[in-house]
């Protein structure tokens, strides 16, 4: 009888240790989260998972200045650059089922395009080692009409160099991510936006995440970019290169984000032995090393491997971490142009790695 009574002393010990533990990680967390937490101004949504538990989730400040909507972590937010992981993965899907290699040459899925792009493969635009120009810099400055995937091809062939041979540095490039796009739309026949949903999201569950495309789709729960001028926050959710999808075009929200984290880690989509790859850095041609692998910046923090990204774009700042061996994420999503928050994912982040 003693014995029971003790081992029931004990479990009340460690369900009031652990509370106490879990009070502490969230007054912890909202410090770090501090500048984002006003109701009168944009702000963030949070999300941390471990060991595929939810340890951490909460919304901050406001989803529009116009509506004075809270944040929820239903909200969703422009990912920006963090698309570029679901557009890699599209492309390994597409690998998997043996429709493409990554080794194919441009030219292969193009072939108008200029002579340039016949040394340039699928696995140069995943690593960002194409050398193809940055869209951004060849669109006119007098541009009215958002550009799309289709618009950044063809500015494309208005060029006739590259920035570097490809396959030999590293360089960011939107260009190459839209294009990846236009690759999964020529071998599946479908939108890129259509595939997206019916390849990956529907497949884990994310119910309200999309490819956003003015008047064909709907952003629920949506938050709207912002951007702080002349003394206040006003909205500022569009610019001319918003409606390009493969290189940012996914709105979702941090509890659908988890979701897609878990089925990284479960090898829902690919082997472990692809996810490994997607998840390193790359050996170029030339024997250089980059810390990129595919849709994924890869460093070491703390001693442990960790895959991020980051997401930039008019009014939005978010950054999404991961620590695959400790199998935690950390994700933080912003509708304000000011500050990027992998500070903040470092400090969460931290508070689980000691």
């Amino acid at each position: 009888m003693k014995k029971i009574v003790f081992g029931i002393l004990l479990l009340i010990m460690s369900v009031s240790v652990s509370a106490q533990s879990k009070r502490q990680i969230a007054k912890t967390i909202d410090s770090i989260m501090a500048k984002y937490n006003s109701p009168t101004e944009p702000g963030a949504s949070v999300l941390v998972i471990q060991k595929n538990k939810i340890i951490f989730k909460k919304g901050y400040g406001i989803g529009n200045v116009e509506t004075a909507e809270p944040i929820q972590t239903n909200t969703n937010f422009r990912l920006a650059s963090v698309t570029k992981q679901f557009t890699a993965m599209s492309i390994l899907l597409l690998e998997k089922r043996r429709k493409l290699s990554l080794d194919d040459s441009l030219t292969k899925y193009f072939t108008g395009f200029p002579e340039y792009g016949k040394g340039i493969r699928i696995k140069d635009l995943l690593t960002h080692s194409s050398g193809l120009l940055d869209y951004e810099d060849l669109m006119p400055s007098n541009q009215t009409v958002q550009l799309h995937d289709t618009n950044c091809m063809q500015l494309m062939y208005m060029t006739d160099s590259l920035y570097f041979p490809s396959g030999t540095k590293y360089k960011y490039s939107n260009t190459g991510y839209s294009i990846l796009s236009l690759i999964v739309e020529q071998i599946s026949g479908q939108s890129f936006a259509q595939f997206l949903k019916e390849n990956i999201f529907k497949k884990i569950g994310m119910k309200t995440t999309v490819a956003f495309e003015e008047g064909k789709s709907i952003v629920a729960n949506r938050a709207y970019g912002h951007s702080y001028k002349n003394g206040a926050w006003v909205q500022t959710d569009q610019s001319m290169t918003s409606a390009v999808l493969g290189d940012g075009g996914i709105y979702t929200n941090v509890e659908e984000y988890a979701k897609w984290v878990k089925s990284l880690w479960s090898y829902r989509f690919i082997s472990p032995s692809m996810q490994k790859r997607a998840w390193s850095s790359t050996k170029l041609d030339n024997g250089t090393t980059i810390d990129y692998g595919y849709g994924w910046h890869v460093e070491d923090f703390m001693g442990n491997t960790h895959p991020y990204h980051d997401g930039s774009t008019i009014g939005f700042r978010n950054s999404a971490g991961l620590y695959p061996d400790k199998k935690l994420m950390v994700v933080i999503l912003t509708n304000r142009n000011e500050h990027d928050p992998i500070e903040e994912v470092h400090k969460i982040a931290t508070l689980f790695l000691k």
